[in-house]
């Protein structure tokens, strides 16, 4: 049930409601003055206000509280309460925040409906609150996973650029994570609680895509049946998406760049434009300089949405991340058969971490995916990965727990266990053959990685540890060595 906070002069008045807001099962707080519930707003927080607007000998107290009640975080919903020939006053309270009034007098019924409605919307106001809060939460900079120099300076340039409203050009490869930097970027910005809206603008033929940008008018075309707003007018006051931006038509290159110029689009079969007020974010995986040269994308719309340019960094020029994408992962994984968390065994990172990730963190994803569905005991192995993913990498399976680096709020995973002595390598022997320094240099490094392996009894992490580089760099190594 609800705190409330009622305040009205006539103690009559204020019995009676208070009578009816306790059987409901509210906590009350009456009070006959004005300046008395004035100063009580603060320290008795409630979520519900029912204030008459004229108090203490006819003072329009009541919108002095309704402007301190909507100053309150979280705001009360408030009700008012007027008298005969103060509909102006009620309007201008309703102007400045109150949910609804009553007028004077009121009979009781109508007066418990409006109480049920107000905290019904109080429910949503505050639900809605929370949901935009987890959903800002999901998509805050340290949810984005990376910890290498090359992801370091993309959210650094995320986070520099958020909450300005510039237009940005995402790019990037397939799969890197280019609309989950869009949404960080949109919620991370003063248009959080606005909508952002995604399109792909390869997934829809030009004469659709047109109609789903700026809308259209009944009768604009065969189907037309009824007007309809445009993506860019869904989006008023928030982020609008385009990913794919390089496959867009000529014809919608030359509407897009009016939007970016002039904020403001038509629709279809429509002569007067719309003022629209939305950020644009581009995303694409091919070169747009490239499309500019060849004569398919407009060269000053590309200047247009190149105001700043973000690069994602592919997989495999990130290799170092592998390990922490694979916690990530896994982290909400639980085994349906047993209710544990799924775990990964040594030969299976030596997998991942061999191969080459053509589709990016998207295929990685996508990997784990299928090694915990094909998993026979929550313990992923090399034979649960893809045929491709496990083709890649050269070394015998080893079955042991990996480590996996920590997360943020996440619980610490399976302890590192020692490594099969078979997988044990043996020193290499420097050559005395004369030659390029970069070739004895990288004799006597090959060397030394072995030195250490075989000082460890082979444990990868304890050698990665030793030698100063992470896992992913070693297992790099290793197999130029393999293919020396």
């Amino acid at each position: 049930m609800a705190k409330v906070l009622l305040a009205d002069d006539e103690i009559t008045m204020v019995q009676m409601v208070a009578e009816l807001l306790r059987a409901e099962g509210h906590e009350v707080y009456p009070f006959t003055s004005g300046y008395a519930a004035l100063e009580a707003l603060e320290e008795h927080q409630p979520e519900l206000v029912i204030t008459d607007l004229y108090l203490d000998k006819n003072k329009a107290i009541g919108l002095d509280i309704l402007q301190k009640a909507r100053s309150l975080n979280p705001p009360p919903t408030v009700i008012v309460i007027t008298g005969f020939g103060t509909i102006e006053t009620a309007v201008e309270a309703m102007k400045k925040g109150a949910y609804d009034y009553l007028e004077k007098p009121f009979k009781v019924d109508d007066l418990r409906l409006t109480i049920q409605r107000a905290l019904s919307y109080n429910d949503a106001v505050s639900e809605n609150a929370y949901l935009k809060k987890q959903l800002k939460r999901k998509y805050q900079f340290d949810q984005i996973v990376g910890n290498s120099l090359a992801m370091q300076g993309v959210f650094k340039m995320v986070e520099r650029v958020a909450d300005t409203d510039s237009t940005i050009l995402i790019l990037g490869e397939s799969g890197t994570g280019k609309e989950l930097i869009a949404r960080a970027l949109h919620f991370n910005s003063r248009r959080q609680f606005a909508p952002f809206i995604p399109i792909n603008c390869s997934a829809l033929p030009e004469n659709l895509l047109e109609s789903e940008l700026f809308g259209h008018r009944k009768g604009a075309f065969t189907g037309a049946v009824n007007d309809k707003k445009g993506l860019f007018q869904e989006a008023d006051g928030g982020t609008i998406f385009l990913d794919e931006v390089g496959t867009m038509p000529p014809v919608l290159q030359s509407r897009l760049l009016r939007v970016l110029q002039e904020k403001e689009v038509r629709r279809v079969g429509d002569n007067t434009p719309v003022y629209v007020n939305v950020r644009v974010l581009a995303a694409t995986n091919e070169s747009l300089e490239e499309k500019v040269k060849d004569g398919s994308f407009r060269e000053d719309l590309f200047y247009r949405l190149n105001v700043i340019a973000i690069t994602l960094p592919s997989l495999r020029e990130r290799m170092d991340d592998i390990p922490l994408l694979v916690g990530h992962f896994l982290r909400h994984r639980v085994d349906s058969r047993n209710g544990r968390g799924f775990r990964i065994s040594r030969g299976a990172m030596d997998a991942l971490c061999a191969h080459d990730w053509p589709g990016n963190v998207r295929e990685l994803e996508n990997a784990i995916e299928r090694a915990c569905a094909m998993s026979e005991d929550s313990l992923i192995k090399r034979g649960d990965l893809p045929p491709l993913v496990v083709k890649s990498a050269q070394e015998k399976d080893d079955d042991t727990p990996a480590s996996l680096p920590s997360l943020p709020a996440e619980t610490a995973m399976p302890a590192r266990h020692t490594a099969d002595p078979a997988a044990t390598a043996a020193p290499a022997a420097p050559t005395n053959r004369l030659g390029p320094l970069k070739d004895f240099i990288r004799e006597q490094e090959v060397a030394y990685i072995n030195r250490i392996l075989a000082q460890t009894q082979g444990d990868k992490e304890e050698t990665a540890r030793v030698l100063g580089v992470s896992l992913a760099t070693l297992y790099r190594k290793l197999a130029e060595e393999s293919d020396d």
